[in-house]
């Protein structure tokens, strides 16, 4: 009887840990499912008529533009640093508001980066807006979310389908061009957008705050971020861009940037692709830029007199012929 037991005992305990493998093998499948990207074609450039690009009203053009007849509170954003609101405009539209010191150099950032053919969010800079309980609020991002789009995992910049292509590089070039101090994986996201052609898996930059200003002051851990500042058009006018050239390839200024490794290896071929968008950009499309994001006047001159230096830079680290070689 006792042996009898034992046996029934044993079995139950087979039967158990059995289900359990399965159970645990099954999760494991759903999990890894989870991770597989939608199908879908990766795109990060399109080839675009970079002369004709509206940089004031941006990838959503003069119809995207917000209604703001009447807004409506949905909730407060979660994630990230900075305080974020979703909310709905008076023709039912839904938007992520941003306001504070990140909103206008998004807005300008996003416009450069459409111009020369990257995809991007659609965003507008409102110069003030009230959000219903919440408050009201003066220069304010607000960014689209599309009924047509779903909104997937964050895209990794040491793999991805761009790996060495002109498009990746020059986009690295771009955020040393932008001083953009936030390059991590956590800003950049998937869009799933369904067209005539079927699905397109956009891989885009989707938070753009943390530029046109200065670097941190260091390259030291946990420390490089002393001293860096977004938002200030004179910071940006008067920081480096590029340091020369060395082996065939960029050197960029990289002091108080955290994943410095990333820019190693681009070769002056890859920005001279670069130089060739940028140079189509005419003066009046960068005022448009930064006039779209409410800066003044003056700080507008600033703008688009540091962007035009930094394309120069680019030409001369390209062209071979007046930039000093980096021994």
């Amino acid at each position: 009887m006792f042996r009898q037991n034992r046996l029934a005992c044993r079995a139950a305990l087979l039967i158990v840990i059995a289900l359990s493998s399965a159970s645990s093998s099954l999760f494991a499948q759903k999990k890894k499912a989870g991770k597989l990207t939608p199908n879908g074609k990766a795109v990060l450039w399109q080839k675009v008529d970079v002369k004709n690009q509206d940089l004031f009203y941006g990838p959503g053009g003069v119809d995207m533009r917000p209604d703001l007849s009447s807004i409506t509170f949905i909730k407060r954003e979660t994630g990230g640093h900075n305080k974020k609101y979703r909310i709905k405009d008076g023709s039912g539209r839904v938007w992520v508001a941003k306001p504070f010191t990140e909103a206008r150099p998004e807005t300008a950032s996003v416009r450069l980066l459409y111009g020369l053919g990257y995809k991007t969010e659609i965003n507008y800079l409102v110069p003030s807006l009230t959000i219903p309980t919440v408050g009201s609020f003066k220069n304010v991002r607000l960014e689209l979310r599309p009924d047509n789009v779903e909104r997937l995992d964050e895209w990794k910049w040491k793999s991805n389908p761009f790996i060495g292509t002109n498009e990746l590089q020059a986009l690295k070039i771009m955020q040393i061009f932008l001083n953009n101090n936030d390059v991590i994986d956590y800003n950049n996201k998937i869009l799933k957008v369904e067209g005539r052609g079927g699905p397109e898996l956009q891989y885009i930059i989707t938070d753009l705050g943390s530029t046109l200003g200065k670097r941190g002051s260091n390259n030291l851990p946990l420390f490089y971020r002393f001293g860096r500042k977004n938002d200030s058009p004179q910071k940006w006018h008067g920081s480096s861009f590029i340091k020369g050239v060395r082996n065939g390839r960029v050197i960029l200024y990289t002091s108080g940037i955290k994943n410095r490794d990333l820019y190693k290896g681009i070769t002056v071929a890859q920005g001279r692709w670069l130089y060739n968008l940028l140079s189509q950009l005419r003066e009046e499309q960068l005022s448009d830029a930064f006039r779209a994001a409410n800066y003044s006047p003056a700080e507008v001159d600033v703008l688009t007199s540091a962007a035009k230096r930094r394309i120069e830079e680019l030409s001369r680290a390209t062209g071979g012929d007046r930039f000093a070689e980096i021994k």
